[in-house]
């Protein structure tokens, strides 16, 4: 089995992938800068076995991070976890997308590996997003080179910060659809202004960057934990992949693993 690991600002994702390329499950804990290397990896194998996986089964892992402070003890867990070689994402390692920006070194792996995914499953060009605690939003072109995007805040973060910065505004929750566009109190205004809000700067940010590739119909490939009700008001249709980045890790460490 392949151990894939994606260290992102809001989430731990891991995944196993067998020896045909299927993934056989995929997981999350939240991404606390605080854990440490024995709690890592106590929880990644408790959370293994609640899918029968054990850690005996792990023939190569490849990790990706854009947590500096979780990266160390990451491979310190994985060393207590398995004898198994681990790949990273970063410099030196091939992903097949030339990178078309002033220094191709900012750019977080996890945003590379989900562009190595959608790849997989689309032909260039199109936009990636990876929805998260930010919205990144890349462009493909043609040739499938990533030349350049845009980031922005996300939800869940504004709405946190709208809620500590006002006396009386209420904390909501984004999952639950808004019952209609134009609220009738605090609570479903704000609900009803974050989820079609964000589905409308989604809209118009799509099509900016499709017509900067001069692509008006170039597919949006997404992942990442937006919320289901701002991609269903979205309408620009997404092709929302969950496991979009662990199928980019895998991609790559195939790639790599070959070179070898």
């Amino acid at each position: 089995m392949l151990l894939a690991l994606n260290i992102g600002n809001t989430n731990i994702t891991f995944g196993g992938f067998d020896a045909d390329g299927r993934l056989n499950f995929s997981s999350r804990l939240f991404a606390d800068s605080a854990l440490s290397s024995d709690e890592l990896c106590y929880k990644i194998i408790n959370m293994m076995d609640l899918y029968g996986v054990s850690p005996l089964g792990i023939r190569a892992v490849i990790l990706a991070s854009v947590v500096p402070v979780l990266t160390a003890r990451m491979r310190e867990a994985l060393q207590k976890m398995t004898q198994a070689p681990v790949m990273e994402v970063g410099p030196g390692l091939k992903s097949g997308v030339r990178i078309r920006m002033d220094d191709p070194a900012q750019l977080g792996a996890e945003l590379l590996c989900a562009v190595v995914g959608a790849l997989r499953r689309h032909t260039p060009p199109l936009v990636v997003l990876n929805l998260d605690t930010a919205m990144t939003l890349v462009a493909v072109d043609g040739e499938g080179s990533l030349v350049g995007g845009v980031i922005l805040p996300g939800p869940q973060l504004s709405l946190d910060a709208l809620v500590k910065n006002t006396a009386r505004l209420p904390q909501v929750e984004l999952g639950a659809a808004p019952r209609r566009l134009l609220g009738a109190n605090t609570a479903d205004c704000l609900r009803s202004g974050m989820v079609y809000g964000t589905a409308a700067l989604l809209d118009a940010m799509a099509a900016k960057m499709r017509a900067a590739l001069g692509a008006p119909q170039a597919p949006l490939v997404a992942t990442g934990t937006l919320p289901e009700s701002i991609r269903q008001a979205c309408e620009t249709p997404l092709h929302y992949r969950d496991t979009l980045i662990l199928e980019g890790l895998y991609a790559s460490w195939q790639r790599n693993a070959r070179r070898k």
